[in-house]
């Protein structure tokens, strides 16, 4: 019996390049292109109309913010994995992809290698980070304080402040629910256990000004 294919939507501005791709997972035969889009907001629409397993995801498309259009592709189609696939080897940016839900982290100059490995492996919920960045990664991973992206940092700077996760929410463009488990990973990360704890920490590290601790 056939085994069941992996669905994957391609999204990159470089037509050659999604061709490039396309040709190549197609080769594959577990594997099955059921879309391609050119720019973020053509990749949003058809993961939601078509809800494949995995997004191939270029990290630099037109109108692309990726530590905020994960959240919501995994919104949209929860039963969705996001491979982004990038020139730029840097651990700190595969970091913050990874934290905002992505499931792999390629280089395109390894993707022939390395992209169908990393595409199997979301599809069964694991995480692939391409072996060149691995030691970097551990090492930031290793400190909580490096794990902070700027995100994460105005969460926590909000939240010491006193506001409610849906206003938090409001403001990085969140739903409640993503700010409920980034807060909770966040501080149970970090230690903290209650708001003035969370406050000390904030000032501390100069993520809140004494002032604003006393104004909040």
């Amino acid at each position: 019996m056939k085994a069941e294919q992996i669905t994957v939507v391609l999204a990159d501005d470089h037509a050659v390049i999604r061709s490039g791709l396309r040709a190549m997972l197609e080769r594959e035969e577990d594997l099955r292109v059921i879309g391609e889009a050119g720019d973020a907001a053509a990749a949003g629409v058809l993961v939601k109309a078509r809800r494949p397993r995995v997004l191939v995801l270029d990290l630099h498309m037109p109108g692309a913010e990726p530590i905020r259009d994960i959240p919501r592709f995994l919104e949209d189609s929860p039963g969705t994995s996001v491979v982004v696939l990038t020139v730029h080897n840097d651990a700190r940016t595969a970091r913050d992809l990874l934290r905002a839900g992505a499931s792999g982290y390629v280089l395109k100059q390894a993707a022939e290698r390395q992209l169908t490995d990393a595409i199997r492996t979301a599809a069964v919920g694991r995480s692939y980070i391409t072996p060149e960045l691995g030691g970097e990664l551990a090492k930031l991973e290793a400190d909580p304080l490096e794990a902070l992206n700027e995100r994460d940092l105005e969460l926590l700077r909000l939240a010491a402040l006193g506001y409610t996760n849906r206003e938090i929410g409001e403001r990085l463009f969140l739903s409640v629910r993503a700010i409920e488990v980034n807060r909770a990973k966040l501080l149970s990360t970090l230690g903290i256990r209650s708001r003035p704890e969370l406050v000390r920490f904030a000032i501390s590290h100069g993520i809140l000004d004494v002032g604003d601790a006393v104004d909040g």
